[in-house]
């Protein structure tokens, strides 16, 4: 019997900050360090990694090393995201950290799905035609053995960091954009279409992965994990769930996938917690065939604190304001 312990955890702009800054690197790993290994993750799926350079080095995710240094990730394969120079991005990097064997992983970003283009209608001066509306984060899906001596023993894991619903900007719409003052309220309603676009756009592409891994092999284990910036009843976590309630087609019953979280209580199942109300965000589904695995799930949330009020700064709460989500399995 093998027992794998997956997760998903936004770090929260994870990043060195600047001489003088607070809270500085070395305060957040003090504080968010202990959470690493609690999670005693075999498969650790992280969000908002962001990237640092060394003079002649290329850009690595050195913060996140620093952070997993001790733990039971300590040199664990880091499978990322990246731009087209390999190195990996400035910003809001998808991270697969394990040591178990990766044998395949790729990154998708409008490969499955068409950009969107259209035309804002309060932009100054307002599109002349459509524009394309592009994600900034692609959708990061590895393949991993997690046990090569047993035969079927592939898992599909697609962690994902969904657009947030902060409105995308509007050219000359933006009074302040660190204080996210609008000029008008119908401008601040197209900046959050254009962000639910781009979130479903993300959700599609997950879901037409998923379809695509199911048709070459209908037996395929899958689980997709990540901030997805949407809570369990919102149109881009049921996009990517496919419930036969939503299609109304019987037939498409393996292809679900089930959130895992509905065995954690209600009262406990949030991960972030925002003007008093606890709201889960961030998720983990798996297809059908792995819930004879399933073991049960835990969400570390005993230490969020509400992002929403004023005096929640990063120097009096240093650690990330998303609580992580672990999922046990155990497989033959």
């Amino acid at each position: 019997m093998t027992q794998i312990r997956i997760s998903t955890f936004n770090l929260e702009n994870f990043d060195e900050t600047a001489p003088g800054t607070r809270p500085t690197l070395a305060e957040r790993i003090t504080l968010m360090k202990p959470q690493i290994k609690r999670l005693r993750a075999d498969i650790a799926c992280f969000q908002e990694v962001h990237g640092q350079e060394r003079p002649g080095q290329p850009r690595a995710l050195l913060a996140l090393e620093e952070l997993l240094d001790g733990t039971n990730l300590d040199g664990a394969v880091l499978v990322s995201t990246k731009p087209d120079d390999d190195a990996v991005f400035d910003f809001r990097n998808l991270v697969i950290a394990t040591h178990l064997p990766v044998i395949k992983h790729e990154q998708l970003k409008n490969n499955l799905v068409a950009e969107p283009r259209y035309q804002r209608l309060t932009a100054i001066p307002p599109d002349p035609q459509p524009i394309p509306i592009g994600v900034e984060r692609p959708i990061l899906h590895a393949q991993i053995d997690i046990d090569h001596a047993a035969p079927g023993s592939l898992l599909h894991v697609i962690t994902v960091h969904l657009k947030s619903k902060i409105p995308s900007e509007i050219p000359g719409q933006v009074i302040d954009p660190k204080k996210g003052n609008w000029r008008s309220a119908d401008a601040w309603a197209e900046g959050s279409f254009l962000s639910s676009m781009k979130r479903m756009s993300q959700a599609l592409e997950v879901r037409r992965l998923v379809d695509q891994i199911l048709k070459d092999d209908p037996d395929a284990r899958i689980v997709v994990t990540g901030d997805f910036n949407a809570e369990p009843e919102e149109v881009p976590v049921l996009a990517i769930c496919g419930n036969v309630e939503d299609t109304n087609n019987g037939d498409l019953a393996p292809h679900v996938l089930v959130p895992i979280e509905r065995t954690v209580p209600g009262d406990a199942r949030y991960t972030l917690f925002h003007h008093g109300q606890g709201q889960m965000l961030d998720h983990m589904l798996v297809t059908r065939n792995i819930l004879a695995h399933y073991r049960g799930s835990e969400i570390h949330n005993e230490i969020l604190h509400d992002d929403s009020l004023a005096f929640a700064t990063d120097d009096k709460f240093p650690e990330s304001d998303h609580a992580p989500v672990v999922a046990t399995f155990e497989f033959d």
